[in-house]
Order: structure tokens, then C-alpha cells, then sequence
């Protein structure tokens, strides 16, 4: 197996472990699968966090893991798919932030693993072993690698600021107890 051969394999694998993990936890979101609450359960959670309205949030963050995760698994549409995702743990690591970096203690690891790993697979491509390479490339041209990616992080912005504008204001005029009771 030549070292082309081996890039291609390891693309894959690449794929296929990211765009699973990422639509299972989209198909939480939007269905309810795999132990997840749903669009009602998790639009409560995402309005809990900071995210508003939480139903339109929940559908957003689902679809952009679960659509994301499918496409980058089979190699379809790749800039655009590792760009969602990226977008979507992006938002999950905002949440994740204050508790530090480590997952064992509710941390941002895992969301950045996951949008790293997204991110990488849009701007290197999906390989020879993908509907992208089958297709010819035409939902894989050059120029929609930085495309998807800046519309992303100016969509992600947006959305984590007006998120941390939410939670500013939530605890605006709160104060701690100086004495204790």
C-alpha cells in the first residue's frame, strides 16, 4: 500500500469515527436517540445555557452535528459539513468553558476535539475514498473551504456573543452575600 493509499485509508478512518460520533449526538438532539432528550428536552437545556429561543437552538445545533457527521462520514460536501460542525462544538465548547478543559470535569475537550477534527477534515479534503472524489469535486472546490469556514465563525460568533450577552445580563444586578448567613 503506497503512502497515497495510506493518507486515503487514514481520511476515512478519520471520517467515519468524527462524522458517527457527531451525528449520534445530533440524532440525541433532533430524536431523543441514543439516550438524548430531544428537540423538547434539549431546547429547554439550550435556553437553560443561554441559547435562545431553545427549540430553534436544539434544531440548529441537531441538524448542524447530525448533517455535518453524515456528510463528513461519507465525503459529501465536505468544506461545508466539517464547517457546520465545527460551528455547532464551537458553541458546545462556550458552554463547556468555565468548567476548564478536561471532560472528567464537565470540561470543553471533547466539543473541541470534535470541532478540531471537523475543521481539519474540511480544509484537508476527504480523500480518494469519498462521495466528494466519486462526484468529481463539485461540492468540494477550493474556494469553498475558506467560504464555509468564514461563514461559520461569523455565524458562530453571533451566536456564542448574543449567548454571552444573555448570560451577562441574567447576572447583572445579582450579588454575592458578603457575610454568610
Amino acid at each position: 500500500m503506497s503512502c497515497y493509499d495510506r493518507r486515503d485509508l487514514g481520511l476515512l478512518m478519520l471520517r467515519l469515527s468524527t462524522g458517527g460520533v457527531l451525528a449520534a449526538h445530533g440524532a440525541q438532539k433532533l430524536f431523543g436517540w441514543f439516550g438524548g432528550h430531544g428537540l423538547a428536552g434539549t431546547g429547554q437545556f439550550m435556553e437553560s445555557v443561554g441559547y435562545a429561543p431553545g427549540r430553534a437552538s436544539a434544531t440548529a445545533a441537531g441538524l448542524a452535528e447530525a448533517g455535518g457527521g453524515v456528510l463528513l462520514a461519507l465525503g459529501l460536501a465536505t468544506p461545508a459539513a466539517g464547517a457546520a460542525a465545527a460551528g455547532a462544538m464551537a458553541g458546545a465548547a462556550a458552554v463547556h468553558a468555565p468548567n476548564g478543559f478536561f471532560a472528567q470535569e464537565g470540561g470543553y475537550e471533547h466539543a473541541a476535539s470534535l470541532g478540531l477534527a471537523a475543521a481539519g477534515l474540511a480544509v484537508t479534503g476527504p480523500g480518494r475514498l469519498s462521495l466528494d472524489h466519486t462526484l468529481g469535486h463539485v461540492f468540494d472546490r477550493s474556494w469553498m473551504v475558506p467560504a464555509a469556514l468564514g461563514v461559520t465563525a461569523a455565524a458562530t460568533a453571533v451566536v456564542v456573543g448574543a449567548r454571552s450577552r444573555r448570560l451577562r445580563l441574567r447576572t447583572e444586578g445579582e450579588q454575592e452575600a458578603l457575610f454568610e448567613e
